[in-house]
């Protein structure tokens, strides 16, 4: 189960670093300073040099944060099933198994509600 587990994880480590690192190199050929390099490479990537609002940038981060927890939930449901299936009728492990797959619901659960607090709030202060 250890191997597995640090299979998963390297190859997840791996194509997010494959598809992280195009994004990292931005053009800044003609730039003659460094704030004109990141004025250019935020017009690169769509952005502008004003930046963006607070209420922004932690519905930003909410969302990324939302999504490696749904990811991790889904990976760890996974698990649970497996081990389920591969309990071979062992009390014990039948346990593991479901307490895995229900700590993952909750986690599923309380993300979803961290993240309609964190929309109310930001809500309420941004008005």
């Amino acid at each position: 189960m250890k191997n597995l587990k640090l299979g998963l994880i390297s190859v997840m480590a791996i194509v997010g670093v494959a598809f992280a690192t195009p994004l990292l190199v931005v053009s800044t050929v003609g730039a003659e300073g460094p704030a004109d390099a990141i004025g250019e490479g935020a017009k690169k990537v769509g952005g502008d040099n004003a930046g963006m609002s607070l209420e922004d940038g932690i519905k930003n981060v909410v969302n990324v944060l939302l999504f490696l927890l749904g990811a991790i939930a889904v990976i760890m449901i996974i698990i649970g099933g497996i081990r389920y299936a591969t309990s071979n009728g062992d009390s014990g492990a039948i346990k593991g198994a479901k307490d895995t797959i229900l700590y993952a619901v909750i986690g599923l659960i309380v993300a979803i509600l961290a993240y309609a607090i964190v929309n109310f709030v930001v809500g309420a202060f941004a008005k």
